[in-house]
Order: C-alpha cells, then sequence, then structure tokens
C-alpha cells in the first residue's frame, strides 16, 4: 500500500511542489541568516560571563586542592554529576519538590567538584548559556526587590537554582551511551506517569470542580493528572516527554524497538488524550507538526491524513471540547481572559522590575487590578508570569533565550550528517515548541517539577546538538 502510494502522480505531485517551496525557503537570506551561527566555543569566549567564570573555576580548583578534597571525593558518587542528573531527570515527576531540589542541589554540587578535580576538563558550552545564566541573576535581583522578600525567597532560590541546573545537565554527560541511557530512562518514567493517569481515568480520582466547566463538558467524569496534581500541569510533562519517545521511534533498528516506542509514544498520547487540557492538545499538534515536516517534509500528508482520522474518529466529548477552544462562554476561557487583563494592568505599574516570584507575591498586589472580581494564583500565561516576576528584563532575557535555543537547535539540524543526532535535534525542537504554544494560556512554571525538567532539556538539547561528537560508538 505504501509503495503503491508513493508511486502515485498525486504523492509525486505533491512531493515536487514541497520541495520547491523547501528550496526557496532554505534560499532565503533570512533563513540562511538564522541558521548561519557562530561557533559555540566562540560565543562562550565572548560572553560577558566567561572570564568572570573562568576564575571562578581557577579559585575552585586552588580551594579543591588547598583542602585536598580529592582524599575525600575520588571515586565517590558525590563527584559523579551524571548519576544525581539522572536521577533528578528521571524523577521529577514521581517524587516531591524538595526531595528534588535536594538531588539537583547534590548534582549541581558535585558537578562543581567534578570541574574543580580537573582542570583540564572542558567545560561545554552552548550559545544559550549566557542568557540562562542572564535569567538565574535576574530571578535573584526580583527576589531580593519583591514587594515581599520573605514572600519571593523560596521560590526565587528554587527557580534560580533549577535554571541553572541546565548547565549542570549539560556538562554532566560525556558519552553517548549515558545520553541515550539518560533519554530513556525519561521516556519510562513517562510511561510509570501516563499508566497511573489510566489507573485514575478507569477507577476514578478526586478533581477539582474548577478543571471542567459542567454546564459545557458534563459527560466529563474525570481529568487525570497522575502524579503531578494537575490535568494541565500533566499535559505540560507529556508535552516535553512524547517527542522524546517519538525520536526513540524513529532511530530504533529493528521491530521488536519500534515496537516498544510505538506503544511508549501511543500510551503517554492516549494519557495526553485523557487530560482533556485543550491547550495541552493544540500543543501536541504543534509538537507533531514540527517534528513530522522536519524529519521529512512529505510526513505533512501523513500528518494531515492523521488528523482527517482523528476527528472522525474520536467521541463527541473530545470534538466538543476541543472546538470550545476561545469560546467565552466557557467558564475556564472566560476565567482566563479576565485573568490576564487583571494582570495586565497590574503590569501597567509594575512593568520595570516587577512585583517579585511567587504566589505570595502575586496575591499580595493583583487583587487590586482584579478584573470581574477573579480570584487567581498566577497569571495563566508563563511570559505575563515571568514580567510579573521579573519586570520587563526578565522577559526581554526569556524570549532572546528562547529565540537563541530555536536559532542553535536549526542550525545545527541543517547541518547535522548524522540521522539520529539529527531526529534527536528536532524531537528537542518539537518538544520546547510544544511547551511554548501551552504556555500561552497557563504558568508552566507553577508546577517546580515541570520547571526543574524545561530547564534540564535546555541542558539536554545542548547535547543534542554535539551529540555527534560525543563519546561512543554509533551503535551503543
Amino acid at each position: 500500500m505504501i509503495s503503491i502510494w508513493k508511486n502515485s502522480l498525486l504523492y509525486r505531485f505533491f512531493a515536487v511542489i514541497c520541495g520547491w517551496f523547501s528550496a526557496q525557503w532554505m534560499k532565503s537570506r533570512i533563513i540562511r541568516a538564522f541558521i548561519n551561527t557562530k561557533d559555540a566555543e566562540e560565543v562562550s569566549h565572548s560572553s560577558i560571563f566567561y572570564r568572570p567564570g573562568h576564575r571562578l573555576r581557577e579559585l575552585v580548583s586552588s580551594i579543591y586542592e588547598k583542602l585536598h578534597l580529592e582524599k575525600i571525593f575520588t571515586g565517590s558518587i558525590f563527584a559523579n554529576p551524571y548519576v544525581w542528573c539522572f536521577l533528578a531527570a528521571v524523577l521529577a515527576p514521581l517524587v516531591p519538590t524538595m526531595l528534588l531540589l535536594g538531588i539537583v542541589l547534590i548534582s549541581c554540587v558535585s558537578a562543581i567538584l567534578n570541574m574543580a578535580a580537573d582542570r583540564q576538563k572542558t567545560l561545554l558550552c552552548s550559545p544559550v548559556n549566557r542568557y540562562i545564566i542572564l535569567f538565574a541573576v535576574l530571578y535573584v535581583v526580583a527576589t531580593v526587590t519583591s514587594v515581599t522578600v520573605t514572600g519571593s525567597l523560596y521560590v526565587g532560590l528554587l527557580t534560580t537554582v533549577f535554571v541553572l541546573s541546565a548547565l549542570a545537565v549539560e556538562n554532566a554527560v560525556t558519552s553517548k551511551r549515558e545520553l541515550n541511557v539518560l533519554v530513556l530512562g525519561m521516556v519510562a518514567a513517562g510511561v510509570i506517569v501516563s499508566l497511573y493517569g489510566f489507573y485514575q481515568y478507569i477507577f476514578g480520582a478526586d478533581g477539582s470542580a474548577a478543571w471542567t466547566d459542567d454546564d459545557m463538558f458534563s459527560s466529563i467524569s474525570t481529568r487525570v493528572y497522575s502524579t503531578l496534581q494537575n490535568p494541565n500541569v500533566l499535559s505540560e510533562y507529556l508535552l516535553l516527554i512524547i517527542p522524546l519517545s517519538a525520536a526513540c521511534l524513529f532511530t530504533a533498528k529493528g521491530i521488536l524497538k519500534k515496537g516498544f516506542f510505538l506503544c511508549t509514544t501511543g500510551i503517554m498520547c492516549v494519557c495526553m488524550i485523557l487530560t482533556f487540557s485543550r491547550a495541552g492538545w493544540l500543543g501536541l499538534i504543534f509538537a507533531a507538526a514540527i517534528f513530522l515536516i522536519l524529519i521529512d517534509r512529505r510526513y505533512l500528508l501523513l500528518f494531515l491524513a492523521a488528523a482527517v482520522v482523528v476527528l472522525a474518529a474520536a467521541p463527541d466529548v473530545i470534538i466538543s471540547r476541543f472546538t470550545s477552544i476561545g469560546d467565552m462562554s466557557d467558564g475556564s476561557t472566560s476565567y482566563r481572559v479576565a485573568i490576564w487583563m487583571g494582570t495586565i494592568n497590574m503590569l501597567k505599574d509594575y512593568w520595570i522590575c516587577g512585583i517579585g516570584p511567587g504566589t505570595e507575591a502575586f496575591n499580595l498586589i493583583y487583587p487590586s487590578y482584579s478584573y470581574n472580581s477573579a480570584v487567581a494564583q498566577h497569571s495563566h500565561n508563563l511570559f505575563l508570569q515571568i514580567m510579573s516576576d521579573a519586570g520587563i528584563c526578565g522577559l526581554i532575557v526569556f524570549i532572546l533565550l528562547i529565540i537563541v535555543f530555536i536559532r542553535a537547535l536549526c542550525s545545527a539540524i541543517s547541518k547535522e550528517k548524522n540521522r539520529k543526532s539529527r531526529i534527536f535535534q528536532i524531537s528537542a525542537l518539537a518538544s520546547v515548541g510544544g511547551f511554548m504554544v501551552q504556555s500561552m494560556a497557563d504558568y508552566s512554571f507553577y508546577n517546580y517539577r515541570v520547571m526543574y525538567l524545561f530547564w534540564a532539556f535546555m541542558g539536554l538539547s545542548a547535547l543534542f546538538i554535539r551529540r555527534s561528537s560525543l563519546a561512543g560508538e554509533e551503535d551503543e
């Protein structure tokens, strides 16, 4: 059937049209300027953080040597950052936030010890790192200048640690094998989380009445949230992991391995549906479009055909839920719009420095600007919330961070010759792209474990970019 379709005139016509548009797109000056980036080492050396960072490393190494800490930490698990970064990335959706914070702190300290023990060890740097460091610095400043310093202290410091953990992840992995094991561990955790979601859907689970407008969606009895306390948060987590599983599917060798990863991807996609998160569904559609089209533009036909099949076969409750996107008669939609308007009113007075991170700071100021008396713990929009936390500078740095991240991945994808590395680079772009789409309707950093995973993905993406240069054989 596939060979018949590929030999058909319609398929060939569509392939020629797509090929022509693709060639014109790639030849355009804007695209060439976007994907022709400087060498990562050159960019890192020109950073304002390079010299202070180099001096700090020399200082740490000197202290390590003078205190003879090698006698304590040589061969110790506490000097192995990969173990701790692996545990943090895999266990993030399964353990409490404070335990995750402890593991992340150990991973950061372990990375510092590992760096101090070997002056010759080259620290891996990506173009996005300068913005990651600057974003962390701005959150420290935002915490100190908050309208309630004590109320913002925990959230501000937690955010700073999780943001900087991206650098630890990037430098913890030293071989293709370690990277492959890390990816497999994250996919396995995603399957466990999804299976627990199935359990909730089958046997029922307690949920907030605010999650669904009963007047419009009385047939939705359960929105699964698994280990993440909220269905929207679960969908944010799945948006990061599903493209990873799909990348494993496309790069697996042998029918059994492909079948296994087809199952893992399918399980997580079904769980995404059961969250009934409309923003999550949009994010997944966007991520799937990026993933399939960048792997092979001819998959656009498959994507469109799958969309038609899903619309034809999906239950009425899913169709009505999806088509209600943007419907102001839905209480959830009107509630979000009211919060956005109230937050924008607040930011007219606090746009320079923000009000500080955390729920306490938001609850202290937002009620005075609330639109239609809408009560909220946050702005239900990642970009509005970052501006609320750290002001206009925080928002600008975050947007620049995302732009540089996309540019680095697009440049790597356009130049990468190794198929497996290229597919994982595409998966990282799809993960963060889908996550950003959902972030337009949710404050996706509200759950700290998901926030950590987003920044871990920044480090993981840098590893995907340089995957071909990592130690180890390709068939590992």
